[in-house]
């Protein structure tokens, strides 16, 4: 099977989560990484082994010979690259959200039909086994349809002073968004929603969304910075959905592995991205594993919808006004 050269735009923790993946890819292979530190491009270069490093974006996309560009710049740089790299014929694979405008999503979505190249968004939990297995007992009739969830994500009060550059909807939210309407299998069509918070920031530390979709399914989301450090609990997610059949249910933060020992609880994720005998294992190696899969063999990514993810941002932008305005906003 054809080997899949990629670029990576953005180096930051998750950009180097991205190149770990990648190289883990026996179908892959990771042949310029791009960021606007030199230092950065010089640590990850060497210690990763890629040799072909840009601090401009531009020269990178030149180059002939890559296939898929990963774009993992901030949320609000996601534009120009993704744009830039579909006119120069790549397949472009965007972090979520794919943009926190709904205009520059369109436009995503416009040039890549234009130039007849994949736009991929990061749906990242429809490649966790647990979520993925949720939506599959909806497909099946297992649990019938669904009438009402409830998504829920919580991480640690620390990690609020790096996020708060972005309404938490965008930050956080994003990924239950998505699932929200992967599962329903419909479009939203009214959004009410509450942001509390002791900060004067623009992102509320706790946000509640209700959501109403056209097949009259209700979704509950529920999204905070507001965990203890000290609690040792990374990740404290739950996802319920109640069907006409039946209902599929876990909760994270009690069934994963904890550590307890003289410097307390930890509850170190190994779902995401993690190493098992120095291999790299977990949700985004299996998202980047079908990518290149599909790339390899000529097919279409369908798993994954850029659709879906458009739809997002229009439902995150009616989230956010109705956090400002007190109101139910129709979309």
């Amino acid at each position: 099977m054809k080997t899949v050269k990629v670029g990576i735009i953005g180096l930051g923790s998750w950009g180097e989560c991205h190149l770990e993946a990648f190289r883990s890819l026996p179908q892959a292979e990771v042949t310029a990484i791009c960021d606007t530190r030199q230092d950065r491009l010089d640590e990850l270069g060497d210690k990763y082994g890629v040799l072909h490093r840009y601090t401009q974006y531009e020269e990178l996309l030149a180059r002939p010979d890559i296939d898929l560009v990963s774009i993992v710049t901030y949320e609000k740089h996601h534009l120009e690259p993704t744009l830039f790299a579909l006119r120069s014929g790549k397949h472009v694979f965007v972090e979520k959200p794919v943009s926190t405008s709904l205009l520059e999503a369109e436009e995503m979505a416009r040039t890549a039909a234009e130039y007849n190249r994949h736009i991929i968004p990061g749906h990242l939990l429809r490649f966790d086994p647990k979520y993925a297995a949720i939506h599959q007992s909806i497909q099946t009739g297992e649990i019938g349809n669904p009438i009402s969830m409830h998504l829920k994500r919580s991480r640690q009060k620390s990690l609020y002073a790096t996020y708060r550059r972005t309404h938490t909807v965008y930050e956080l939210m994003v990924h239950d968004l998505d699932l929200a309407i992967w599962y329903a299998g419909s479009r939203v069509k009214t959004v009410r929603a509450y942001g509390r918070g002791e900060s004067p920031a623009e992102a509320p530390e706790v946000l509640w969304a209700c959501l109403e979709f056209a097949n009259g399914c209700l979704a509950m989301l529920h999204s905070n910075w507001m965990t203890p450090d000290e609690a040792g609990i990374a990740i404290a997610d739950s996802a319920e959905v109640i069907g006409d059949k039946g209902t599929a249910h876990f909760e994270t933060s009690l069934s994963g592995l904890q550590i307890w020992n003289a410097a307390g609880r930890q509850s170190p994720d190994t779902a995401i991205h993690a190493k098992l005998l120095n291999q790299t294992v977990g949700s985004l190696r299996e998202q980047f594993m079908y990518i290149c899969h599909c790339l390899a063999a000529g097919e279409s990514p369908a798993y994954v919808s850029f659709e879906d993810a458009i739809h997002g941002v229009a439902v995150a932008d009616a989230i956010v006004k109705s956090c400002r305005t007190g109101q139910e906003v129709q979309l």
